[in-house]
């Protein structure tokens, strides 16, 4: 007797893809499944520089969130195995944990979001499901890559971020640590090290999103 579950009909997968993609380009997502980080912290007084300040920050990692969720679900597209596909899967419900905690943050702070969301989860998106395709251990190596330039990124804004602003703070280093354990996992599972070229021209990607989400 087959006890397994039925494989989803291919019209079921395009809605879901197509709702997924929806909640996430225009930066709405899936409520979070955690407990906001910042939760019960103390909202400080912020000057008006300082605010502007911790909204441009918020709105670049809300936009590289965006882009986390598009590059999960192409490369869960194009995975292989099936054991990928889940790890993918769940690591992009964290990520998108990372997407309603910046967003909920943006509204405290009385900023928005990039317009440019749709731009960032496309090309994203591509670029995942091209990564899938040259197969598992490069895919995990392109995550693991990402997962490290993000962890940086994450850092040099923790770094910027205004003392004051200590539920900010808190989102960010939780943040920081999924993003860690992503990279780590990546690399138990197998990943290979990418080329030299390769993460030079990821890191050269990633500032072009940063400094367009960060005006736009």
């Amino acid at each position: 007797m087959n006890t397994s579950a039925p494989k989803p009909a291919p019209i079921d997968v395009l809605i879901g893809l197509f709702d997924r993609a929806l909640r996430a380009s225009t930066g709405i997502g899936a409520p979070a499944r955690r407990a906001d980080p910042a939760t019960g912290l103390e909202e400080n007084p912020m000057s008006d520089t300082e605010r502007a300040l911790s909204v441009s920050l918020l709105r670049v990692e809300h936009a590289g969130e965006i882009a986390a969720q598009a590059l999960y679900e192409g490369q869960a597209l194009t995975a292989r195995s099936k054991s990928l596909k889940a790890h993918l899967r769940e690591a992009a419900t964290e990520e998108g944990d990372h997407l309603a905690w910046c967003a909920a943050r943006l509204r405290e702070l009385g900023g928005r979001p990039s317009y440019l969301g749709p731009l960032w989860y496309s090309g994203s998106l591509a670029l995942g499901a091209l990564a899938g395709r040259a197969g598992d251990r490069w895919s995990l190596g392109f995550l693991a890559e990402t997962e490290i330039q993000v962890t940086r990124h994450l850092e040099a804004h923790l770094a910027k971020l205004p003392a004051t602003d200590q539920r900010s703070r808190a989102i960010l280093e939780q943040m920081r640590t999924d993003e860690q354990h992503h990279a780590s996992a990546a690399v138990d599972r197998g990943a290979a090290k990418l080329p030299a070229p390769a993460r030079h021209l990821m890191k050269s990607m990633s500032k072009v999103m940063t400094v367009g989400a960060r005006w736009v």
